[in-house]
């Protein structure tokens, strides 16, 4: 196997959040490779704050949540992602990750130009373009401080509620909007807003990311050949979870349940929960 084939292999084995880290890395080595070549090209693809400039390269309102200039700033953004991914993909489909993913770049890049058009004057000596995955990281990450708060996560010796964890990068982007990375810090609140919405009305039944994912297999089918494919519907008793009766179930402690709801979620999706499955996971996570 050659070294391109072997490089193919592993990356058609990571997961979804993975392969975002893998793209964000190699973009930030090929940048930091050809810079020199390229540093009119890279203009299109970070955000500029302008907004008749925005508009004339709509496709940076996503490019800029994949470019990062500074070693310490990527490794950030990836290490957070990496945490987050291996949280959220053990209750959560991979399609819902991209949702939050791209949507909390967009939301996060709308609030930088939002802001930074209404008020010109307080941000004027801290013009810069956007760039950095760090609204789509804070969306993801908000995201399950909203959905299941009192997880706890263990930090060094101690074991703390995730949603504290979230405060606090809150309050520190609140604070950092005074600072020369105001327009970060806009962006990072931005994508807080999109996880948190997302969140609390996931609880509710409504996942306000199914437009956007219709619109992401749409693009995804333009690339792939044009086939008829046999579909398996799984789960489609809903008198049965994970393959047992309800009876069966019930009689499982709280542990067990968890498990076989989670294995129903990996086969065929959180859409496919019942609503008092979705309840009783959503209660588990406090």
């Amino acid at each position: 196997m050659s070294q391109l084939q072997s490089l193919k292999y592993k990356f058609k084995n990571l997961n979804v959040l993975e392969k975002i880290i893998a793209i964000n890395v190699a973009i930030f080595l090929l940048v930091i490779i050809f810079k020199p070549f390229i540093t009119g090209a890279l203009n299109y693809l970070v955000l500029p704050p302008n907004f008749s400039d925005a508009l004339m390269q709509p496709w940076s309102i996503i490019s800029y949540a994949f470019l990062h200039y500074k070693l310490l700033h990527l490794a950030f953004n990836m290490i957070w992602l990496y945490f987050c991914g291996k949280l959220f993909l053990n209750l959560f489909k991979a399609k819902m990750a991209l949702n939050l993913y791209f949507l909390g770049s967009i939301v996060g890049g709308l609030t930088f130009l939002l802001f930074y058009n209404l008020f010109p004057g307080y941000f004027a000596d801290r013009y810069f373009p956007l760039i950095g995955a760090s609204a789509a990281v804070r969306a993801i990450f908000i995201f399950l401080c909203a959905y299941m708060p009192n997880n706890e996560v263990r930090l060094i010796n101690w074991n703390i509620k995730i949603w504290y964890i979230g405060a606090v990068l809150i309050v520190f982007d609140f604070i950092g909007l005074s600072g020369e990375n105001a327009g970060g810090s806009l962006a990072h609140l931005g994508g807080a807003l999109l996880g948190y919405v997302y969140a609390k009305q996931l609880v509710k039944g409504n996942d306000i990311g199914k437009g956007f994912e219709r619109l992401l297999d749409t693009i995804n089918s333009w690339f792939k050949p044009n086939k008829k494919r046999n579909l398996k519907t799984v789960y489609k008793d809903k008198s049965k979870v994970g393959g047992y009766t309800k009876g069966e179930f019930n009689e499982f402690n709280n542990q067990k349940k968890i498990d076989v709801i989670l294995d129903k979620i990996s086969k065929s999706g959180y859409e496919s929960l019942t609503a008092k499955e979705k309840q009783f996971l959503f209660k588990a996570g406090k």
